[in-house]
């Protein structure tokens, strides 16, 4: 009966969903494996979930998940919105800067001045007042990507 009861629980672990998220084409940089690796078990609220390419990450459910894709472009100069975030990593203050830009799928940020560079996606599905507290929560894993330059 017990193991009947735990088989069924691996059983069931091995069933939970997938989140498909494309790998970006610098995935494969060594940065990106320390990044993913020190990602937190939740991310705005959300639960870690399974994610199908090398170097991201998801958060919530399959259609309202907070998405970490590492290895994508990094941004050049722009007139994006650029913001500058400051957080405490390890007794640190650390300042990180993402470019920001909102559509009606939600929020998708690319860090700027870090390479390879991160991209959070947040959906507007999940009706956060502040959406960037999923990049607070990730500054840790972001932080193992040297930062080289800032916003101005």
């Amino acid at each position: 009966m017990v193991l009947a009861a735990a088989l069924a629980a691996i059983t069931t672990a091995g069933c939970a969903a997938t989140i498909s998220v494309p790998a970006g084409p610098d995935a494969a940089n060594p940065l990106c494996a320390r990044a993913v690796l020190a990602v937190p078990g939740k991310v705005a609220g959300q639960e870690k979930v399974r994610a199908s390419g090398q170097a991201t990450a998801a958060w919530g459910q399959a259609g309202a998940a907070v998405t970490l894709r590492c290895g994508v472009e990094p941004p050049t100069p722009t007139t994006e919105d650029c913001q500058s975030i400051t957080v405490d990593v390890r007794g640190e203050e650390t300042v990180f800067d993402w470019i920001a830009v909102q559509d009606d799928a939600g929020w998708t940020f690319v860090t700027y001045g870090r390479e390879p560079a991160v991209s959070v996606q947040v959906p507007a599905s999940l009706a956060l007042e502040q959406p960037t507290a999923a990049l607070v929560d990730l500054a840790a894993a972001v932080n193992e990507i040297p930062a080289t330059r800032q916003c101005v």
